[in-house]
């Protein structure tokens, strides 16, 4: 188990997805939930990051955000969650309302990314309670407005893919507003130049034929 935990890990620090010591893992067997320790390295975990705990009850070194980690597993279909501080992901997460891809596979995998609007930290009452509700059906990631992504899967490479997948279309997301979108710029019409100063399309020269001197009489 520690060898896919540190697998996935290694991924999610190289692609900028946590940072040295944020974020969290967890699979659920049952009952037994194994999570990251608090404040693990999950780019380099070794013996001893993974803690084992119930749905219930002490954990004692497991990380912070466990309780989130519980609520999502007791109320959603979750197999293994991925806690993670994907930073465009955050960023669209404070301007908007909902995440909505506008790339192909962000289309195919995440139809849509909800974000919980949360006053409080991730460890919060609020937020554990919040949550749940926004990770059921077809939707497999939600984004807490400025405080990062929960992704959850069968494995955690699903979830790990979710995450990675979300990122990639708040990137282009980003891209898209930066560069203006892809409509083309209305022109500019001056209105305020008189109706006379416009200029005949008519050529200089040539005057306007009177049709009145060619009536038959």
């Amino acid at each position: 188990m520690l060898a896919e935990f540190k697998r996935i890990g290694s991924y999610l620090f190289q692609e900028g997805l946590v940072s040295s010591h944020s974020g969290s893992m967890s699979v659920r067997h049952g009952d037994t939930i194994f999570i990251t320790r608090q404040e693990a390295m999950l780019g380099d975990l070794q013996e001893g990051d993974i803690v084992e705990v119930g749905l219930t009850g002490d954990a004692a070194n497991a990380s912070g955000e466990l309780p989130a980690h519980r609520a999502i597993y007791k109320d959603t279909k979750a197999e293994a969650i991925i806690r993670a501080f994907p930073s465009q992901a955050i960023a669209v997460s404070i301007t908007d309302n909902k995440i909505i891809p506008q790339d192909g596979e962000g289309l195919r995998l995440l139809h849509a990314a909800a974000i919980v609007r949360s006053h409080q930290s991730v460890g919060s009452e609020e937020t554990v309670r919040l949550l749940p509700a926004f990770l059921q059906g077809s939707s497999v990631v939600a984004v807490v407005k400025g405080q990062g992504s929960f992704a959850i899967g069968k494995t955690l490479e699903e979830a790990y893919k979710f995450t990675s997948v979300l990122e990639s279309s708040c990137k282009i997301l980003v891209a898209i507003r930066s560069s203006g979108g892809t409509r083309p710029s209305a022109p500019v019409v001056n209105k305020e130049k008189p109706e006379h100063h416009r200029r005949s399309a008519i050529p200089p020269g040539i005057g306007v034929m009177d049709r009145s001197r060619y009536h038959k009489r």
